[in-house]
């Protein structure tokens, strides 16, 4: 399969002209759905634009090593949408984390950065 290095590229052009807001903070429960519990720290990028009308997503983690690991795409049947979140700094057990606590609730599936 043919990779579009330019995706990437754009995607941490993208990151690197923004700001990072950080609301709900890793071990905090969603406002809506209390029972639901970020296990790494998830905001926004300022001033972006996301399919939903929003800010875009990012899920932050806690590598020394300060790149995109790659994006998550998740699909609500609740609320019938698609969404696209970026997966920044994390280590290995925290995209899996991610990962499996998004696919608790919804349909998650994770594509790491790739280059040509």
């Amino acid at each position: 399969m043919h990779t579009d290095n330019k995706f990437w590229l754009m995607l941490k052009s993208l990151l690197e002209a923004s700001e990072i807001t950080i609301d709900r903070p890793r071990n905090s429960a969603h406002p809506k759905y209390p029972n639901f519990i970020y296990p790494v720290d998830y905001g926004y990028l300022k001033e972006t634009s996301a399919s939903d009308g929003n800010e875009i997503d990012i899920w932050i983690g806690t590598s020394d090593l300060k790149e995109i690991n790659g994006i998550l795409c998740t699909v609500d049947p609740i609320k019938k949408d698609l969404e696209t979140k970026i997966v920044y700094a994390c280590t290995e057990d925290e995209v899996k984390i991610i990962c499996n606590t998004m696919n608790k609730v919804l349909r998650a599936i994770y594509i790491p950065i790739q280059t040509v």
